[in-house]
Order: C-alpha cells, then structure tokens, then sequence
C-alpha cells in the first residue's frame, strides 16, 4: 500500500484545485505574452501542493521547463511522466552527478568545483550535458560572483562534455520598491552578461524574474520567468503595501490549497477551567470546545496559539489553547449547531465562506483565510505557511 493509500482516510486533508493552477498559469502567460519561457517552480513538493500532479497539469498548460532544488525533485518528476527540462536550482554536492545525469537533469553551476565534477561525471556518458550558470549579483547566497566570471571562463573552457544552455540570477527583494537592490543586481547581471558574450562565451537563455518581478517588474522578464508563489495563487506581500491591491489587480490569480479537518468531539468545559497544555485557555465563562483533528505536525504553525481562527458553518472561531502536534481545538461557543464529524476549513474557503485572498477586497461572506492571512498574523511569507503542510495530510485534487 502507497503512503498515499495509508493516510487517504484521515479525517484532515487539503484539497487542491487543479483549474485554479491552470488559471494562474494562464494568467501568468497573458501577463508576460507569448514570446517568453515560463520554468514552472516546483520544488518542495510544489509548495505543497504535490509536485508530481502539479507539473503534469503545468506540463499540459504550456510549461517550458520545471524548477527544482535537488537531484531526488527531479527523478520523482522523472517518474511522474515529466519530459521537459528540468532545473535543480540550488546546484549539487560531489557525489550527486551521476544521480543529475541518470535522471536528465539540468544543474545550476553555482561554484566553479562543480565544472569539474560534473565534466568527469560526464566523460563516462555519452553527448553533451546542458548547465545553467547561476551568476550572485548581490544575494551573497549561491552563485558565481561578477568579479570571477574570467575563472569561471577559464575553468569552463576545459570542460569538454558541458554545454552552457542558461544563465540566471535571483533576486533578494523583488517585491521592496523602496529599496534599489533590484536595481543594483540588475545592472550586474548585465555587466556579467557583456563579460560573457565579449569572451565569446554564448550565455544561453537568460533569466532572472521570480514570481514578484514577474508581476510588477516588466523590464526583468527577459528570455524566460520563474514563478513558484504566482502559480499556486498568492502575490508577495509589496513594499510599500499601497502597491499591493494595483499589482494584484493586473494579474488576478486563485489561490489553489484548502486544508480542512474534522471536529473530533465537542467539550463543555466550565468557567475557569483549563483548556490544553500548560492552561494558556481559561475561559472566564462556560465554553463549548471543539477539539480538531489537526496540529503542527499537519502544517498548523503552534505560533497560532491563541491568536489563530479555524471556519466552521461559514463563520469564524478561534482557535484556543496550544496547538499540540495532532490536535488543535476552537471555541465554538457562539456556535451551537457544530458537531463532531463538521468540516473545519484552516486555510482557503468554505461554500458559505468565499473571498478573494488577502491581497484584493473582500467580497460579502462571514469569514475565509488563505495562506496569505495566515502568514500576515504569522508575520512570515505565505509559501513558508504553504510549505509546513505535513506528509500525512493527504492531497485531494478536485
């Protein structure tokens, strides 16, 4: 039995809406226009969303290539059906070039020991293997400096089984447009390009768009985009916030993750008892609990403790006490009618409960969160809230 097969019937699950990744990828592609590629960013598990669906359905919307981080993203796209290029972003270890080549994987050159790992891995296979040069522009994270690109010349050019198909960079602070950071990279990316080119060094297809360049910085976009955020339905949070509703506005997008669990029972517990670990709830009045049957290791970050809020018959309720490992519980007080076996909704929408996500107005309803309110209380960005969603909360794509 699969791993899937084992958890499927848990009563805590997350449903994904297929037609709203491909809604977003349209609007992704209208955005940008047809002359540009579009590398789908899919690494940890697609924001967790499960990769190995997600780039199917991106693989039919029109993909030009997938965006990972390791060798073992890679080969599960590999054995999910995906053909297309795909990138591992962040580079490799000495040890991991055989597993890039078996695999068919394109790696990110992000020091120079790597050419000459990755060139011996390739003496033993046959043809040519394509790269992409990861230039640092700024970031100070991965990434060849501007100021070693001679070296990087000199180091390639004895690589006799390396082919460079690309280069890129990334950008720190796409989504501030108070600082010029961006602007700052930017002009090195150029000037490294120009090294390049004038050593007659052709750089491939060039990129450098992440998904807040790519909605609010047409003059990055150049040969191809790499949006992870966008694709799953969440604009960055703007600096400075008035630009958030404009930018949103331009490219409407649908945010894509539900996660839901089931009321396990529902408590009366009197004034002044203790509610949870170490009584960080005491309700100063008669209260009736609902205890759910998700907690941190299902993605509920335990910072939401006491402050957090869980849908429920298309109303809110908070969630109160601390939030344990499996359970999490609501004080439904102002909710009679809720029972054990009700649908909670922790993050997107419920039918009585709809709304666009936090960056655009509310239309009427009682009360919905997405992954960007949660991240706003949080004080963190929406993919990390994304991202935490554990591996035993099944996937259900609708």
């Amino acid at each position: 039995m699969t791993r899937r097969h084992l958890f499927d019937n848990r009563p805590v699950w997350a449903e994904i809406s297929l037609s709203a990744i491909e809604h977003n990828f349209r609007a992704i592609r209208r955005h940008i226009g047809p002359e540009r590629k579009i590398l789908a960013v899919v690494k940890a598990d697609a924001y967790g969303h499960g990769a190995a669906r997600l780039s199917r359905t991106l693989a039919r919307a029109g993909a030009d290539m997938f965006g990972v981080t390791c060798w073992a993203e890679g080969a599960e796209l590999r054995a999910a059906g995906i053909r297309k290029p795909i990138l591992a972003l962040t580079g490799f270890c000495p040890g991991e070039e055989r597993r890039l080549l078996e695999h068919r994987l394109t790696p990110a050159i992000t020091t120079l020991e790597q050419l000459r790992w990755l060139d011996r891995a390739a003496a033993r296979g046959r043809g040519r293997v394509a790269i992409h040069l990861k230039l640092d522009t700024g970031m100070n994270r991965l990434g060849i400096p501007g100021g070693d690109i001679q070296k990087f010349l000199d180091a390639f050019s004895s690589c006799r089984h390396l082919v460079l198909t690309g280069t890129f960079t990334h950008f720190a602070a796409a989504e501030d447009f108070s600082s010029e950071q961006t602007a700052h990279q930017q002009r090195e990316f150029a000037a490294a390009l120009d090294t390049l080119r004038a050593a007659g060094c052709d750089p491939g297809i060039v990129h450098m768009a992440n998904s807040a360049a790519i909605a609010a910085r047409p003059d990055t976009w150049a040969e191809m985009v790499r949006p992870g955020a966008l694709l799953y339905g969440y604009h960055q949070f703007y600096n400075p916030p008035a630009r958030t509703p404009e930018i949103a506005a331009q490219m409407p997008l649908r945010p894509a993750l539900s996660l839901r669990a089931r009321v396990v029972s529902v408590k009366q517990v009197p004034a002044g008892a203790a509610v949870g670990y170490n009584a960080m709830f005491i309700p100063r009045k008669p209260a009736r609990i609902a205890v759910l049957a998700a907690g941190y290791a299902e993605g509920l970050a335990r910072a939401l403790t006491n402050r957090g809020r869980v849908i429920l018959h298309g109303r809110c309720a908070p969630l109160v006490g601390i939030i344990s490992m499996d359970l999490s519980m609501a004080d439904v007080t102002s909710l009679p009618d809720v029972r054990p076996g009700d649908v909670a909704t922790f993050l997107g929408s419920a039918d009585s409960a709809s709304r666009t996500p936090a960056t655009a107005a509310p239309v009427s309803a009682p009360c919905s969160q997405f992954a960007s309110d949660v991240a706003r209380e949080l004080g963190t960005v929406t993919s990390d809230v994304l991202c935490a969603i554990g591996r035993r909360v099944p996937r259900f794509y609708v």
